[in-house]
Formats: structure tokens, C-alpha cells, sequence
């Protein structure tokens, strides 16, 4: 017996199944650097000048990161700088690492 389905079958798809999966997320276009610069990810200490000048052909900045500092620039009222800077305390605090950029481990044994 035969369990293939039936020619014209609409609920026959020979597609591998990761291909059916992704098909099912839309397109969406990455930035560039020039986007960046727009948006206001970017200071006199992280100069995107260059990139956009040379022609970089990268897609900007990382995208969950630009959503971060953009959350925390707009969230606490501060510019790019400020907000990476948290952005980027937040990340140790949350990996155990202390402000002064030691671990908070307890079992951490430092030689001078």
C-alpha cells in the first residue's frame, strides 16, 4: 500500500522541512552604517565617519545590540555613550563581573 499523497494534494509539500519553516519568517532588510549614523549610534568616541566614507559593505552595527542602547538611551534620557556604557554594565553585572572589572565570584583568587 502506497502512503504517498495523492498528486495535487495541497498538504503534500517535497520542500525539506527546515525550508517550510523558514519560508514562514518575513524578510527583513539589515542596516548599514549609514543607518546608524541616522538613528544616533554614534559620537565623537565611536565615529562611524569612516565606515560610511570607505563604503563599508557590513551591515551596520549588531541588531539587538542597537536595540539595547537605544532602549537605554531612551528609557534613562542619556546620549549614545552613556548609553553603552550601561548597556554594557548591565551585561557584566548580569555575567558576575563587578564594576571594576573583577569577577564577584567568591572562590575568585586575584596575584598581584
Amino acid at each position: 500500500m502506497d502512503s504517498s499523497p495523492a498528486l495535487g494534494d495541497s498538504s503534500s509539500d517535497s520542500r525539506p522541512s527546515w525550508t517550510r519553516r523558514f519560508s514562514l519568517f518575513k524578510y527583513q532588510p539589515v542596516g548599514s552604517f549609514q543607518d546608524d549614523a541616522a538613528a544616533g549610534l554614534h559620537s565623537s568616541n565611536f565615529d562611524l565617519a569612516a565606515n560610511i566614507e570607505a563604503g563599508d559593505s557590513r551591515s551596520g552595527l549588531d541588531e539587538q545590540g542597537k536595540k539595547e542602547v537605544l532602549r537605554m538611551m531612551k528609557t534613562m534620557g542619556v546620549g549614545f555613550d552613556e548609553g553603552r556604557r550601561l548597556v554594557m554594565q548591565e551585561k557584566f553585572r548580569k555575567a558576575g563581573v563587578g564594576e571594576d572589572g573583577r569577577p564577584r565570584d567568591p572562590k575568585f583568587v586575584s596575584f598581584s
